[in-house]
């Protein structure tokens, strides 16, 4: 229904949901580099907290605040503006740094409240958590119930593997709609970097580029997206200056945010 959609604010995305991304629903943004993962989940909180005073979370493995205030600069988004009247805030995790993830994402969430969050990216988070050991004893039971089902070797990947879903699993507890970022392979065969995060998130929102002679191609598929229809095939979009991620309905026209 409706009134459970959560609008991104992005209308021909929204449009293609039929609605919106259902209320709490965690949704993958996998695509390579160039586009526009980061764009999308600003664009996302942005117009929640603009359209309809609901607070946004963004925490970023990746960028700093600094970096992620001159991104929103360059389309004309004043951030400093939404922190002042708390309904946007940034959390830089420095995971390499120590920083314990969960418990420091569980104190942002109670203080803070918001209604939409970002993690940018799931790819950086799991990949600084393996090689730095911060592994939780969860994931560590994870992997030796595996084991104890099929006795193999606790390699890397498993490892990784069990890390991504208790931290996936912490996110839904919150019960808060979120978009959680990937970088999608280039040699294709999955959706995400770790090939897992396609499986146990509720959505999955997939974003091609491709470069050809100096000309420019972006395309967006909803490949997935529980508890609601949605359009399926693949949507031109484009990124434009003081707009972001405009999605295309037709060929030829563009339903852009007024």
């Amino acid at each position: 229904m409706e009134e459970n959609k959560v609008k991104t604010g992005i209308q021909g995305l929204d449009k293609a949901l039929h609605g919106g991304i259902p209320a709490g629903n965690l949704v993958l943004i996998s695509g390579g580099a160039g586009t526009g993962k980061s764009t999308l989940c600003l664009q996302f909180l942005i117009n929640g907290a603009k359209l309809f005073g609901e607070k946004g979370l963004y925490i970023s493995t990746e960028q700093t605040a600094e970096e992620l205030h001159r991104q929103a600069e360059g389309f004309g988004w004043d951030l400093d503006e939404l922190e002042t009247r708390h309904l946007f805030k940034i959390r830089y995790f420095d995971i390499t740094g120590g920083d314990n993830f969960i418990k420091k994402v569980d104190e942002m969430v109670a203080e803070f409240q918001p209604k939409r969050i970002v993690v940018d990216s799931m790819t950086t988070l799991t990949d600084a958590l393996l090689i730095s050991g911060l592994t939780e004893d969860s994931a560590f039971s994870l992997v030796q119930v595996a084991e104890s089902v099929s006795p193999i070797p606790r390699t890397e990947q498993v490892i990784a593997k069990s890390i991504l879903f208790r931290l996936i699993q912490e996110l839904k507890k919150y019960g808060k709609t979120a978009l959680l970022t990937s970088e999608l392979p280039e040699e294709g065969g999955r959706l995400s970097a770790d090939g897992i995060s396609e499986f146990i998130t509720d959505g999955v929102v997939l974003l091609h580029f491709l470069g050809i002679g100096g000309l420019d191609s972006r395309s967006l598929q909803l490949r997935k997206m529980r508890y609601t229809d949605h359009d399926k095939g693949y949507m031109p979009y484009d990124i434009i200056a003081k707009i972001g991620i405009d999605v295309k309905q037709e060929e030829g026209t563009s339903i852009l945010m007024k």
